[in-house]
């Protein structure tokens, strides 16, 4: 299956192809286009438009805070995977205006921009990320199994 966003991604725009190749769909196609030819572009190739305004899978309100695109897809193929869960929170965070921000978040944001920035185009923003949310996967897992604890330095 094709899917299609707007082009130059840095948090959801990214994370959204990760969730979608690890837990969806893993042979799926992911296009990049201008804003303003997602809904048009979706209609043509017969792809699944997200994080874009007009697209199913997009933000949304739930309980009074938002959500982020990968929420929507979380919520629309009901994973209910523990980790994944408590990696939505994160990337809620780096993406949306969650009323409860993770710490983790503000990383995940920082990260995504330079990735961008370095990236010759958003194929390559992808498969440079893609291993940053592997890990970031694998820490959830270890943290919701308490494996997993922050260790600040002093």
């Amino acid at each position: 299956m094709k899917w299609v966003t707007r082009e130059k991604a840095k948090v959801d725009r990214i994370a959204c192809p990760w969730l979608v190749k690890k837990f969806v769909d893993p042979k799926a196609e992911f296009l990049f286009v201008p804003r303003e030819n997602v809904l048009e572009v979706a209609k043509e190739q017969g792809a699944i438009p997200y994080d874009s305004p007009g697209a199913e899978l997009f933000h949304y309100k739930e309980g009074g805070d938002e959500r982020c695109s990968f929420d929507a897809i979380i919520k629309t193929y009901k994973l209910t995977d523990p980790a994944l869960l408590d990696m939505a929170e994160i990337v809620r965070t780096a993406d949306a205006a969650p009323r409860v921000r993770r710490a983790e978040g503000a990383g995940l944001e920082a990260m995504a921009l330079g990735f961008r920035t370095n990236a010759k185009d958003d194929f390559e923003n992808m498969r440079l990320q893609f291993p940053a949310y592997d890990a970031l996967y694998t820490y959830c897992r270890l943290k919701v199994e308490g494996k997993a604890k922050l260790e600040h330095a002093t």
